[in-house]
């Protein structure tokens, strides 16, 4: 048995209609539990306040923003590699999902920042890649959809993950990269010294994993609509032909 059968068609709509069910719940479960853990059971911060609490929302999404487009970079790989199909779908399917995660990082970051900063927005090394990382899922997303040609689209939309992942690293280092700016390095980590309190942690990693269960859901979902949509689109051509 081996990995590579899955990305045949058939097969992964099988495994995917089994899985899928079992994953939303589960992703379901965690943001429910970890938002109204953290947002209503944690105490405020004794610098930030109340503020403290987007954390639970900021933190997983920022985190998953770059992790979907390291995932849309191995399957974008894979296609090149490969030729598989399903990989290149799946990174087609995971774009928007991560421009969504990417828009509500930028998003909660201004909430946090304005009382925490006194400004909405800053040209922090860490901010400005990560506004560079969304106009590259936006620019991903549109030439998926210039290219009418599904082949050339999923070839020169790997081209472009693969540049792109230079901003998702950035985004992910740069406060390590470069010392000024405004942003405050990880919250989340295996230093004690440097990890927020335990009354924090715990329904931080809990939001997490709803993040990450509630991205391979829809990533599996749409996926699953991306081959549909291929299969009609390759029955109507015949249709036309015959």
């Amino acid at each position: 048995m081996s990995l590579w059968e899955y990305a045949n068609p058939q097969k992964f709509m099988q495994l995917s209609r089994w899985v899928l069910p079992f994953v939303a719940v589960a992703s379901v479960l965690c943001l429910v539990v970890g938002l109204a853990w953290g947002f209503f059971w944690t105490p405020d911060d004794y610098k930030q306040g109340s503020t403290v609490k987007i954390f639970y929302l900021h933190v997983p999404a920022a985190m998953m923003a770059i992790n979907v487009w390291v995932m849309m970079l191995v399957t974008s790989l894979v296609w090149l590699v490969r030729r598989h199909h399903v990989s290149a779908l799946a990174a087609k399917a995971a774009a928007p999902i991560g421009l969504t995660f990417t828009l509500i990082a930028l998003a909660t970051g201004a909430l946090w920042g304005q009382p925490m900063w006194g400004t909405w927005w800053a040209w922090d090394p860490r901010l400005t890649s990560f506004l560079i990382l969304a106009l590259f899922y936006l620019g991903y997303i549109a030439l998926w959809q210039a290219v009418d040609d599904p082949d050339t689209a999923a070839d020169l939309t790997s081209v472009l993950c693969i540049v792109g992942s230079v901003f998702a690293l950035l985004s992910r280092y740069a406060v390590n990269f470069w010392n000024q700016g405004l942003h405050q390095g990880a919250s989340l980590s295996l230093d004690k010294k440097e990890n927020v309190a335990d009354v924090f942690w715990y329904p931080a990693l809990v939001c997490i994993a709803g993040f990450v269960l509630l991205f391979i859901s829809l990533v599996l979902l749409r996926t699953r609509t991306e081959i549909r949509s291929r299969r009609l689109a390759a029955l109507l051509a015949r249709e036309r032909m015959g």
